[in-house]
């Protein structure tokens, strides 16, 4: 190559290098423009979009990165060295939502229940009398009858009445020898309302006592709840554990029979206030209470105890009035509540009884009122359901409207079977039998029923 060529070269070289320079200069310029535009784009949209405005510059910041990863690769190198960044972002761990503990007793129900058959989970739904359990006619010994019936049918509670009812030692051990045959431990209940709905005042266990109307007019709260506190130590001494008690009507209608002095007020509020203490005095002295007759049975003028009883209260004003006290009562810690089979035709729409209606056990109730205890028909011997429905439908619609327990069918086996049909068939389902066994068997081992 000779020297004028060298010459020449070196110019091409330098013409070269100049428009490279310019290159460069030129892809500088566009290359901060296109990250103007991006950094105004991502604004813009950040404000349609919702992205937070305090993201747009680490998102520009990003879109900075990727446009140099892609430069071109005749750029020079820079001739400073720095340190390289790195800036983590934030790391906010989403809450975890956590199941509350299962509470002890409700846990060994769970594993009690698991052991037993579907034969056993309904009966365990089923409350009768010591006259039903054996097919006797007002036994007041336990012997192997008893053993022989309550293995046969292995009910969840028995209710006892005065005619069972003869001496402090025979109904103690009546009711002991009636446990120790059960290989679940049984609900024992008796209306002790004080008043004349008494079964051991005969026998000097609970002394009479004026009617609930007479504590009301007084407004002698303590009075009450000693009251509630009595009966709660004297019928645990002969061996019962759950009190169908206080009566939490009000009554509304002055030609109702069926519940009247029996109140303690025609005023909801005096009536809260009582059936409160009432339910405290009884629970505080670890006996079972019962609120009743849900969802108020004070404006009737029949009684459902000989047929059918009807009120023509609106929802509206069961709110208002009737559902006072049972609300009180729920507060304090009422752990049943029993539905009445009184018709309210402007609540549901027709006359069925109200321990048949969803809206009422399970709407209102359960719901609105927000009672998570134990729900229970009001006797099913009685007129209002055995003069018109058969022992087994009673007792399936009874479970379907939400209720745990069918109180005193007329038939057991008959309850038992349309229960059973009704799961083999689909029509009531093994989960909702499970719901009603679970709340039977926790609240045995809460109140120490069941041993541990």
């Amino acid at each position: 190559m000779s020297h004028e060529s060298h010459k020449s070269s070196k110019k091409k070289k330098r013409r070269r290098g100049k428009k490279s320079a310019l290159e460069k200069a030129l892809i500088g310029t566009a290359f901060c423009l296109a990250l103007l535009v991006a950094c105004f784009a991502v604004y813009v949209m950040s404000q349609g979009s919702g992205i937070p405005s305090s993201s747009v510059g680490e998102i520009a910041t990003q879109l900075a990165a990727n446009e140099e990863s892609t430069e071109p690769e005749e750029t020079e190198p820079t001739t400073t060295e720095t340190e390289p960044t790195t800036t983590e972002e934030p790391t906010t761990e989403e809450p975890t939502e956590t199941e509350p503990p299962i509470e002890p007793h409700v846990e060994k129900a769970m594993a009690l229940m698991e052991g037993l058959t579907v034969e056993e989970k309904i009966w365990q739904m089923i409350f009768l009398t010591p006259d039903e359990l054996t097919d006797t006619t007002g036994p007041t010994v336990a012997g192997e009858g008893t053993k022989e019936a309550v293995q046969t049918y292995p009910v969840g509670g028995l209710v006892y009445f005065g005619e069972h009812i003869v001496g402090t030692e025979q109904i103690t051990t009546m009711i002991a020898n009636t446990q120790s045959y059960s290989k679940i431990p049984l609900f024992m209940g008796v209306d002790e309302e004080g008043g004349y709905v008494s079964r051991l005042n005969k026998i000097n266990v609970t002394p009479w006592t004026d009617p609930m109307k007479t504590y009301g007019d007084a407004g002698d709260e303590q009075a009450v709840y000693d009251l509630g506190a009595q009966f709660a130590e004297q019928i645990a001494s002969v061996g019962f554990n759950l009190d169908f008690a206080p009566v939490a009507d009000v009554v509304t209608n002055p030609y109702n029979t069926e519940i009247g002095s029996r109140s303690f007020s025609d005023d909801p509020q005096v009536a809260a206030r009582m059936v409160a203490q009432m339910v405290k005095g009884l629970q505080d002295g670890n006996m079972i209470s019962c609120l009743k007759h849900f969802p108020g049975h004070g404006s009737t003028s029949s009684d459902s105890h000989y047929g059918s009883s009807t009120s023509e209260r609106t929802a509206e004003e069961l709110r208002e009035l009737e559902f006072i006290p049972f609300r009180a009562g729920i507060e304090a810690g009422a752990e049943l509540v029993m539905i009445s089979h009184m018709s309210l035709p402007n609540v549901t729409g027709n006359n069925e009884p109200c321990d048949f209606s969803y809206d009422v056990v399970t709407g209102m109730l359960r719901q609105e009122l927000g009672f998570e205890g134990l729900i229970v028909t009001d006797s099913h011997e009685m007129g209002a359901i055995s003069y018109y429905y058969d022992c087994g439908e009673a007792a399936l619609r009874a479970v379907q409207a939400g209720c745990d327990v069918v109180l005193m069918p007329e038939d057991k086996e008959d309850a038992f079977n349309a229960l059973k049909t009704a799961l083999d068939e689909g029509t009531l389902t093994e989960e909702r039998i499970n719901e009603s066994v679970l709340r039977i068997l926790s609240l045995k081992y809460k109140y120490g029923i069941i041993a541990e």
